[in-house]
């Protein structure tokens, strides 16, 4: 598993246990899409009447024109392309433009690359963000369709479903995953990674509350690779916020010796870091708790 991949998922446990208990929401497109892009001062990014702020616009319009312009000739440059969508994600992040401006080069750069299934996520969650949950499905149904492992695609699949109140489908997307993963990763080995995909599936009990189904989830996914810390800690997690702190402590004891140097700092502060314990048949109500939510580490060179 690559190293960024791997980071990925271990801010997916992370997230997707707070996730069980504050609800869910609409995946934050301007973070997930923007990471690469941070205005030179964040102080002027949320204040767009700054002098810096002012010219970072007029300049980033001047931008937009420009390769809307390239554009116009040639509809398929992706130089263009993915310099307009960067250009009108910097704006996005000043306040400027709107989510459906980033549609159209996105739907253009996911038909050129549909091996880079990033693009495919990207656009989903811009459609989901103005609120065309069919358009987002039929995104990550595409990326589904040939890459059935892909984690970002099946998270935010997930996220909508139970965003509109489906959990069962969400649940029996992911069993369906595990059912077909041995006969997946016989023809492209690794394309599904179980021990993930079972935390999600996991995670997704918990925001039901269906505890003992999620407990048994995470012990199957440490029976199958006990080396694996990623269960370890969404078990530990679990138990954290339901306040059984003592048996807990333990396994993030356990998750922190098994894990790789360069995620024990994230999962010390999961394991200090305080809680409220949520009550056991205390219905989950969505919300729109973006920070909770995982994102693509980066958007797409």
């Amino acid at each position: 598993m690559s190293q960024s991949r791997n980071r990925w998922i271990v801010q997916l446990i992370l997230a997707l246990a707070v996730l069980a208990f504050i609800g869910v929401s609409v995946l934050p497109i301007i973070g997930a899409l923007n990471n690469s892009a941070s205005p030179p001062n964040q102080n002027s990014a949320t204040n767009p009447s700054t002098p810096v702020a002012s010219n970072q616009k007029s300049q980033l319009e001047d931008q937009v024109r420009g390769y809307e312009s390239v554009l116009q000739r040639e509809p398929e440059n992706q130089a263009a392309l993915k310099g307009l969508l960067q250009a009108r994600l910097q704006l996005l992040a000043l306040k400027e433009g709107n989510v459906q401006g980033v549609i159209e080069p996105l739907e253009k750069l996911a038909k050129l690359n549909p091996e880079q299934t990033e693009y495919g996520v990207l656009l989903a969650q811009a459609k989901q963000q103005i609120g065309d949950k069919e358009g987002a499905a039929q995104a990550y149904r595409a990326i589904l369709a040939t890459k059935p492992g892909d984690l970002k695609a099946l998270q935010g699949m997930v996220v909508l479903l139970i965003d509109q109140q489906r959990p069962e489908a969400a649940v029996g997307l992911l069993q369906d995953t595990l059912a077909k993963a041995s006969q997946v990763n016989t023809i492209q080995p690794g394309s599904v990674d179980v021990v993930a995909v079972e935390v999600l599936l996991g995670n997704v009990h918990a925001s039901q509350k269906r505890f003992p189904q999620a407990m048994a989830t995470f012990d199957q996914a440490i029976k199958r690779d006990a080396k694996d810390f990623r269960p370890v800690l969404a078990k530990a997690l679990l138990l954290k916020q339901q306040g059984q702190t003592a048996e807990a402590k333990p396994l993030f004891d356990s998750a922190l010796a098994l894990a790789p140097a360069q995620y024990k700092d994230e999962i010390s502060k999961a394991a200090s870091t305080s809680v409220t314990p949520t009550q056991a048949g205390t219905p989950t109500t969505p919300t729109t708790a973006t920070t909770a939510t995982p994102t693509p580490e980066a958007s797409p060179k």
